[in-house]
């Protein structure tokens, strides 16, 4: 188990006027690093730690162009290892300044993969520094049951804990991390709670097309080891501009500013309105702050230059699943 004084206590925020039901929205911005890729990188290098491959000294890399480079980073710096993080342009700067801040380095990739996303250039530049360099040690989150296991003992229990009660458990699917920790704890038998999974237009997870998609955090161009699609039930794709919108709402309407992964997984709230009936209780994950996505998802010149003009959310124009049945995709 990691160290007490590497995890914070639990921190849920009520919101109202998306759904009818209950909401909650599970803070992770306070862990220590500013995101849930904390308990993930704690949950990596604990593992790697007690399998022997990461010595004193050693030096970890992995593929990461957002929170877990940061929180990697971070952990590295307090237990002596030296990291690298391969990113790609999708990065932002705050994220980028802030894995330097912690002393690790960063390689930015810039070709696009054969599914036009980035991620199979940043595995096989991995794989080259690796068969160059046997003393690195690479996470590999995409394929580690570390990750997953993070969330089954750590953020699944917080919420178990705190809501006992809760019907259903909102989550973002990036690496699926989270999401199979969730699916794992959330079986019918520890706990009752049905799952829903949000992702991004453009990620090939849920087995969407592919497509660009330019806010890091979820989605995919290539399906990760860990995910097991035969333990999904529910699940949606809902559009980036969709994101932003949510984004902006809860900023102006809760005081909270949130990134990128939590205004799609209310997009997808929002979707699925019709699984929330009025009395049952939801709480759904918030992953990191909206700090290091100011130039982007809350820059309205950004904005405009990567997908045009967004129309202002109403809220109150029509019903929730109205509004956004052409704008999603329902995968189940």
């Amino acid at each position: 188990m990691p160290a007490r004084d590497e995890l914070p206590d639990a921190f849920f925020m009520k919101l109202s006027g998306l759904i009818e039901a209950e909401l909650f929205l599970k803070i992770e911005s306070v862990n220590p690093s500013g995101s849930i890729k904390h308990k993930t990188a704690i949950s990596l290098i604990d593992a790697a730690e007690r399998s022997g491959r990461l010595q004193p000294g050693g030096t970890v890399i992995e593929s990461t162009s957002g929170n877990l480079g940061i929180s990697l980073a971070a952990l590295c710096a307090k237990r002596g290892y030296g990291f690298t993080s391969v990113v790609d342009p999708n990065v932002s700067a705050q994220s980028v300044a802030m894995i330097h801040a912690f002393g690790g380095k960063v390689i930015q990739v810039t070709a696009r993969d054969a599914q036009g996303g980035y991620l199979g250039t940043r595995i096989a530049l991995i794989k080259e520094m690796l068969a160059a360099d046997p003393t690195l040690y690479w996470t590999n989150q995409y394929a580690n049951p570390a990750n997953p296991a993070a969330h089954a003992r750590l953020t699944a229990v917080e919420i178990a804990m705190a809501h006992p009660e809760a019907d259903w458990v909102v989550v973002g699917a990036g690496t699926t991390g989270t999401l199979m920790g969730f699916l794992d704890y959330f079986d019918g038998i520890r706990h009752p709670a049905q799952v829903l999974a949000v992702d991004s237009t453009g990620s090939i997870t849920f087995g969407g097309q592919a497509g660009p998609r330019f806010i890091p955090g979820l989605g995919t161009s290539r399906i990760p080891e860990i995910y097991q699609a035969d333990k999904l039930r529910h699940s949606v794709l809902v559009p980036e501009p969709e994101a932003i919108r949510l984004c902006r709402w809860l900023a102006t309407s809760h005081g909270y500013l949130a990134g990128g992964s939590t205004g799609s997984v209310l997009a997808g709230i929002r979707a699925r309105a019709d699984l929330f009936s009025k009395g049952t209780k939801v709480v759904a994950l918030s992953p990191d702050g909206g700090e290091k996505y100011l130039d982007t998802v809350y820059n309205d010149a950004w904005v405009q230059e990567v997908y045009g003009a967004l129309p202002a959310l109403d809220l109150s124009a029509d019903r929730p699943r109205q509004r956004l049945e052409e704008a999603a995709s329902e995968v189940s």
